[in-house]
């Protein structure tokens, strides 16, 4: 009987970090090269993963440094704080939008695995828990190794906004800065009542043919490979190269809305995110 209830016990504990869906996915042909359950307390793990700092892109109000980025109880926690602080890069005659605030009106935290992990092809997972309040921008998305921004290929696998869960994929155009988007937009009201409150699990199955994303199973996006060659005269295709990942919690900026009637601290709770290929 003791050794029953051990069992069950086991179970239980693997069931809650998903190890039934683990075991899934590697007998579907499937194998886990990475993965990050975020079971230690304190920071993230620093093998696995950098940060960002300050004022980065999209006009965004938050300043992003590591302090924000905790693992506890399981979890990472990437929390948003309403503070007034002031910006170490402030030029007052400048005319970038990273150097003229005076001040930061929010912190918030940008992890991510470049220069640590990349991957071409294969299957990556979240398990998280957003916040959806106004002017909230949480992502799960990745970026690719070579060229600069689009051309090097983005894929939003999980991104909200002004009541929206996005799936996104890009890739260049002959104008400098301009992405060519496929996405998709799923309004959160369709998604059922107290959705946000719950887990869910994001999924990309990436291979030599096509990006399809997935937020519990629901295909929310598919774009063939084929239709993602850099819109220029290189023929490159952002996405026939390997992809590192990005988890950040931006606030308001060029899409992110209004955040000022919004209670802070904020929380975007992360369970675990892996990598699988065949």
């Amino acid at each position: 009987m003791q050794k029953f209830l051990i069992i069950i016990c086991l179970f239980t504990i693997l069931s809650s970090k998903g190890w039934c869906q683990l075991q899934s996915n590697t007998s579907n042909g499937y194998k886990l090269v990475w993965a990050d359950e975020f079971n230690n307390e304190g920071v993230p793990d620093s093998t696995k993963w950098g940060y960002e700092h300050g004022f980065v892109r999209n006009h965004e109000a938050q300043w992003y440094q590591r302090e924000n980025a905790v693992c506890h109880k399981g979890l990472l926690v990437i929390e948003a704080k309403r503070e007034r602080l002031p910006n170490p890069n402030y030029l007052p005659q400048s005319d970038n939008w990273k150097t003229n605030r005076e001040f930061m009106e929010y912190t918030s935290a940008s992890i991510n695995t470049r220069g640590l992990h990349s991957w071409q092809y294969g299957r990556m997972i979240m398990r998280a828990r957003i916040p959806v309040d106004a002017g909230l921008w949480p992502a799960f998305w990745t970026l690719g190794v070579s060229k600069p921004w689009p051309s090097n290929g983005e894929i939003d696998i999980m991104e909200y906004y002004r009541k929206m869960l996005l799936a996104n994929i890009a890739c260049g155009t002959a104008t400098p800065n301009t992405a060519k988007w496929h996405s998709t937009k799923t309004p959160l009201d369709s998604l059922g009542k107290d959705w946000s409150k719950k887990f869910h699990v994001w999924r990309m199955d990436w291979d030599e043919t096509a990006i399809s994303l997935y937020v519990d199973d629901q295909l929310l996006n598919r774009v063939a490979l084929k239709d993602l060659v850099n819109q220029d005269s290189s023929q490159f295709n952002p996405f026939m190269q390997p992809h590192y990942i990005l988890l950040n919690f931006a606030i308001g900026g060029d899409s992110g809305g209004d955040p000022s009637a919004t209670l802070f601290p904020s929380r975007y709770e992360i369970d675990y995110v892996r990598v699988y290929q065949k």
